[in-house]
């Protein structure tokens, strides 16, 4: 018996939308990032670099936005002990992230499909990463497997 408190695919309907919390990214996230991911790219390490570029100032790593996104969608619940399988990603990264940006997302399942085992299901979230002027600074596809009710 699941007593965490995600959705089984039944559950989820088409065009039904979940919002997250919102997260401030901070200059010690992307530091902790880089140091994890060895991706120490000047865009987002040197401030005088930077400021030559059309940012005018150094961002956020775009896989840290999108990392950020996976926890805040934990903290909504839906997919919280009923996930058994991330399939895939399609996803654009159409503005950046600046040292500050408070990002939240914004998921609408956009597609659902049972398949051959009575006990998964397919759905796909059209996903968006918001700042705090609620401009779309990523967005994409997050395909998920989760379970089905128990018959």
């Amino acid at each position: 018996m699941n007593d965490l408190p995600g959705l089984h695919y039944e559950e989820f309907e088409l065009n039904q939308v979940f919002v997250t919390p919102r997260r401030t990214v901070t200059e010690t996230d992307v530091v902790m990032f880089a140091g994890l991911s060895g991706d120490y790219n000047p865009l987002h390490t040197d401030e005088v670099f930077a400021e030559t570029t059309p940012f005018k100032a150094r961002i956020a790593h775009g896989l840290l936005s999108l990392s950020v996104l996976t926890g805040l969608i934990g903290k909504v619940g839906m997919l919280e002990g009923t996930t058994l399988a991330f399939l895939g990603l399609e996803w654009d990264f159409k503005g950046p992230v600046l040292f500050g940006d408070t990002i939240y997302g914004r998921l609408e399942v956009a597609f659902k499909r049972e398949t051959s085992r009575p006990e998964r299901g397919i759905v796909h979230f059209d996903c968006q990463i918001l700042n705090q002027r609620d401009d779309v600074v990523q967005q994409g596809v997050l395909k998920m497997m989760v379970r089905r009710k128990a018959n």
